[in-house]
């Protein structure tokens, strides 16, 4: 299969089965766009009245070699991969706190509670069955990754620390080595917090949407104050703690803020070089969700922030955007391109009760309650739905290029929106497709140099 694209003006074609990419001119774009559905005697006679005949035949040429040296329709059939290894669990999303300090407008938790009715934190002895439970599950596997969760998770950081503690406790006896990360807002950080984060955490995220105006109107605290004067100290602060790594700085847009160029360009701005923002995924009734005729200009956006990404790059001022972070020549393996996450299998989250959930945007629902740390897992099979719902099984999924890459979106939202695991949320499946357009027209220019 091949794919051809024009991203940021540049003609281009990406074969999927080898993962090469090609930069194009207009010739060879024209004749790729129509390669596999007509003979060269049909591409010569449709371009005709817009290349000469001998220049066709010279492209049509260089083209047939390229499918010699199988660089072209490279052979994209692996439905005889074994996909998975079943019954190994390598990372956990511990809930350690369902409340919050903020009342984000968008949030999937629903502030903080998760649709449950009550607020709590999670216990040190839940926890602890947690990573008991991890390690049982994990077999061979040495590095697991447990993500502190929320809500907000630093409202519970002393059961932090003792689950932090207990995890170093049993890893040289278990052959096992914990890789912790926090999800935060920031609102609590301070010295202590800060220190043991950096001693102990391989990575934090923190929660920023962008500029003053666009971070408030969606990020409120419990008050109905905004939040960013409050943050951004802590954030700079937290990040030039960790020598600004191993870091995230993550963003939420929506359609209040359809030009969120303008607030990734914030960010780096003010300093941060890891970055994330991510489209907003709602009811769309919802004001601020978005809408299928918003995708025009969203794309220009991407394509705005492809631009700036290459030019702070030449400028020596490079930073990381986390949808233009393509590996081009290692990347992933076959497996788990073709996987995914894991949810449900591979990956677990676990509520303050003790609860076990495919992943963390399934906490709260009954129907997707699939055991507890204690007792372990006592509906199997929505654990193997997950694991079967992948591209191979997916309809849509199965003949779209941009397969290997997002690995057939998320579960979640193709279940929020469809009802159904195998049916991808269509609208983030061309956001999705424009970001990989985008990433991989900047691994062309970083090749120019």
């Amino acid at each position: 299969m091949i794919h051809t694209f024009k991203a940021v003006g540049q003609p281009m074609m990406l074969d999927v089965g080898s993962g090469a990419v090609h930069a194009l001119d207009e010739m060879a774009y024209d004749v790729l766009t129509l390669w596999n559905d007509h003979s060269p005697e049909e591409i010569c006679a449709a371009l005709a009245a817009k290349y000469a005949p001998k220049a066709l035949e010279e492209v049509i040429g260089e083209v047939r070699q390229l499918e010699e040296l199988g660089a072209l329709n490279a052979p994209d059939d692996y439905s005889d991969v074994e996909l998975h290894e079943p019954g190994v669990v390598k990372a956990m999303c511990l809930h350690a706190a369902h409340d919050c300090n903020l009342r984000c407008k968008y949030c999937f938790a629903a502030t903080g509670d998760f649709c449950m009715g009550e607020r709590k934190l999670l216990p040190f002895e839940v926890g602890k069955a947690a990573l008991d439970w991890l390690v049982e599950k994990s077999g061979k596997r040495v590095n697991l990754e447990v993500d502190f969760f929320g809500g907000e998770p630093l409202m519970n950081f002393p059961v932090i620390k003792q689950l932090v503690a207990y995890g170093r406790s049993i890893e040289k006896e278990k052959n096992k080595h914990f890789k912790f990360t926090t999800t935060t807002n920031c609102v609590l950080m301070n010295d202590e917090i800060m220190d043991f984060l950096n001693q102990e955490m391989d990575n934090v995220v923190i929660s920023l949407d962008g500029r003053p105006e666009v971070h408030d109107r969606m990020r409120p605290t419990v008050n109905g104050k905004g939040s960013y004067d409050v943050i951004m100290p802590r954030f700079k602060t937290a990040a030039a703690s960790r020598n600004w790594d191993n870091y995230y700085l993550r963003g939420t847009f929506t359609r209040n803020n359809k030009d969120f160029f303008a607030d990734i360009r914030h960010m780096v701005e003010e300093g941060f070089d890891l970055v994330s923002e991510e489209p907003v995924v709602a009811d769309p009734t919802e004001p601020y969700a978005f809408q299928p005729e918003d995708l025009p200009e969203l794309f220009e956006q991407y394509e705005r922030l492809a631009r700036y990404y290459v030019e702070r790059e030449r400028a020596g001022k490079p930073f990381l955007f986390f949808h233009f972070n393509l590996d081009l020549d290692r990347g992933p393996c076959l497996p788990k391109r073709l996987s995914g996450c894991g949810a449900g299998h591979e990956y677990m989250a676990v509520a303050p009760e003790g609860t076990l959930y495919p992943c963390h945007q399934f906490v709260g629902n009954p129907d997707f309650a699939v055991g507890n740390v204690r007792d372990g897992i006592k509906k199997p099979e929505i654990g193997l739905n997950f694991r079967n719902s992948h591209v191979l099984t997916k309809e849509k999924c199965r003949n779209c290029w941009a397969r290997f890459y997002c690995s057939g979106g998320c579960h979640a939202n193709a279940w929020n929106f469809n009802r159904d695991l195998r049916r991808p949320y269509e609208l983030g499946c061309e956001l999705e497709k424009k970001r990989l357009e985008c990433a991989l027209w900047i691994k062309v220019k970083e090749a120019e140099v």
